[in-house]
């Protein structure tokens, strides 16, 4: 088991920490020592997780704030809290994703679901809280990606998904745009001279509650083949499933731009990863860092 190096002093903010590898890498994060905030989109979930978190570590801080990551006013507002705060942020993890939604749903910014959720919110989250990251002596941004994102390619003729909408591949364009945005942060950094460390990984076949609560919105129900692949396919828990994120936040050993995941692909410890061909393109990175930052209305800090 990957064991996190000491974080005291640290402060982190896990997105969709109330389950899953959310829970598990806040979980680790304060037994390391971090003041965690855990964002979440139902509070009273969160509350539940603190508890289980508490109990596993006394004394320990963690708190509960609410972020909706498909709305970009809950996101506005989750980063204004945080920077009246005044605390710089050693710590972002991307971790909370919604997967293969059945039908096309939009966000309240008119953003398909998928995308929204997975990339646009987290990306907008980013750039909001760059100010409190630079404001750390050695923060770090470790972003959740996606096997699946292997088998991806960024459509920016229809990012919305409104010609066509496919659950699997708006979730695979989605979960490739996290390691596109990954890699980019990673080379702005080095552009500007930032202390900032951007690395991202991915969870392998790990089981969670998001492999049933995207195909289930709107009274969706998984595929038969989906029903049967979550049967057979070797998975691994949530214990496991955090690793390669924690490594990409914590290790002394994670470098910028670097993707982690399970050894063997779909289970096991933590590697090094290569990245899809798709995701190496720095041309298309650009490109789409200038998109959603005209979707979201944000760019980077001049610093």
């Amino acid at each position: 088991m990957y064991q996190v190096p000491d974080q005291r002093g640290k402060l982190a903010v896990v997105t969709g920490a109330n389950s899953g590898t959310g829970k598990e890498a806040a979980k680790r994060l304060t037994g390391a020592g971090a003041r965690v905030v855990l964002a979440v989109r139902t509070p009273a979930k969160g509350e539940q997780a603190r508890h289980e978190i508490l109990a596993a570590h006394p004394g320990t801080q963690v708190e509960i704030r609410r972020l909706d990551l498909a709305d970009l006013t809950s996101v506005r507002d989750f980063a204004d809290e945080l920077i009246s705060d005044g605390r710089p942020l050693d710590l972002l993890l991307n971790n909370a994703g919604v997967m293969n939604v059945p039908r096309r749903i939009e966000t309240p910014d008119g953003f398909e679901l998928q995308l929204g959720s997975n990339f646009l919110g987290p990306f907008a989250l980013t750039v909001r809280l760059l100010p409190l990251l630079l404001a750390a002596p050695a923060p770090r941004v470790a972003t959740m990606s996606s096997g699946t994102a292997n088998r991806a390619r960024i459509d920016f003729e229809d990012l919305q998904s409104t010609r066509r909408y496919s659950p699997t591949r708006a979730y695979a364009q989605s979960k490739l745009a996290d390691m596109l945005m990954m890699l980019h942060l990673a080379d702005l950094a080095a552009q500007h001279g930032w202390p900032l460390l951007s690395a991202g990984a991915h969870p392998g076949y790990t089981r969670t509650n998001l492999m049933t609560s995207g195909p289930t919105l709107n009274g969706g129900r998984p595929g038969l083949l989906e029903s049967l692949l979550y049967k057979i396919v070797p998975s691994q828990g949530p214990e496991q499933g955090a690793e390669p994120l924690l490594y990409a936040a914590t290790s002394p050993d994670a470098t910028p731009g670097g993707y982690y995941g399970p050894r063997w692909s779909m289970v096991g410890p933590t590697k090094v990863t290569t990245l899809p061909r798709s995701a190496q393109d720095k041309t298309v990175a650009e490109r789409l860092w200038t998109e959603a930052e005209r979707l979201t209305g944000l760019s980077v800090p001049s610093r």
